[in-house]
């Protein structure tokens, strides 16, 4: 069957005189071309989108026209020959001194008035069994280990004694503290943990659930979103000043990278 044949309109005459033979592989010639046409239009659509779409990085292919695709570059570089080489001169660079070595166990490789340190004492092999009047300790050569407990959570147990007054014969307890949220197990340490786990490292709610779990500690699921709602809201007074101090100030910094806000249609975003 030749080209001239399924690219021009039959008539009705022409269509009668086919056999139903030539009918089925007609419609399966039609029915292969119609998805090629379906890939080709899908295909166009993804190029379109990445020349011409709202990006927060635009590849600026104009500017960079010289710089040759993956491809490309494996296959000059399969092309050409090999270079040659030549012998440079050695030489010595001296290392930072804020950047320690690596292996080297002596150099402290953390802020020590943020990261808590426990030490451990280690007694010489050589002085046991000997009095303490036997030898002298001279220096300490320390020796430093990245650990990792099995949960970075902490119980306050605020233990606090109810005492009889023999002068009235009352019964007075001190008063309990004050939470940051009135009424909850929460201290201020763990909602800001929450928020800053959530919104900062971008931890889920419900992964903070499993590894609170994990360590040992049973809450429930919808009591860190109570958590984190209300910590929020405590952090309204910020938020009031902030935005007072821009609308005060003569410049204002803003970010002009789109955003996806405002669902259009079914699983579609609308930039703004």
């Amino acid at each position: 069957m030749n080209s001239t044949t399924t690219a021009r309109v039959l008539s009705l005459e022409e269509a009668a005189e086919f056999a139903p033979e030539q009918v089925v592989g007609l419609s399966r010639e039609l029915a292969a071309a119609r998805s090629q046409v379906d890939q080709f239009k899908h295909q166009l659509e993804w190029f379109k989108r990445q020349l011409f779409g709202q990006k927060s990085e635009q590849r600026l292919i104009e500017s960079h026209s010289a710089q040759l695709n993956l491809g490309e570059a494996i296959d000059q570089a399969q092309g050409e020959a090999p270079q040659k080489q030549r012998v440079v001169a050695a030489h010595t660079r001296s290392v930072p001194r804020n950047k320690p070595e690596a292996g080297d166990e002596c150099v402290p490789f953390f802020d020590e008035t943020r990261v808590p340190v426990e030490t451990i004492e280690l007694a010489a092999p050589q002085a046991a069994g000997l009095a303490a009047d036997e030898f002298e300790v001279i220096s300490y050569k320390d020796t430093y280990r990245l650990a990792q407990r099995p949960g970075s959570y902490v119980v306050l147990k605020y233990r606090r004694p109810v005492i009889k007054l023999r002068a009235s014969q009352a019964l007075v307890c001190a008063a309990a503290p004050v939470s940051v949220i009135e009424g909850s197990r929460a201290e201020v340490s763990f909602v800001a943990g929450v928020l800053i786990d959530k919104f900062a490292y971008h931890l889920p709610l419900y992964r903070q659930h499993q590894r609170l779990g994990d360590c040992g500690i049973t809450v429930s699921r919808p009591w860190l979103s109570q958590i984190a709602h209300q910590g929020a809201s405590l952090l309204e007074p910020i938020y009031e000043a902030q935005f007072a101090s821009i609308r005060e100030s003569r410049v204002k910094a803003m970010d002009e990278t789109p955003i996806k806000a405002g669902r259009v249609g079914p699983g579609k975003m609308k930039g703004a």
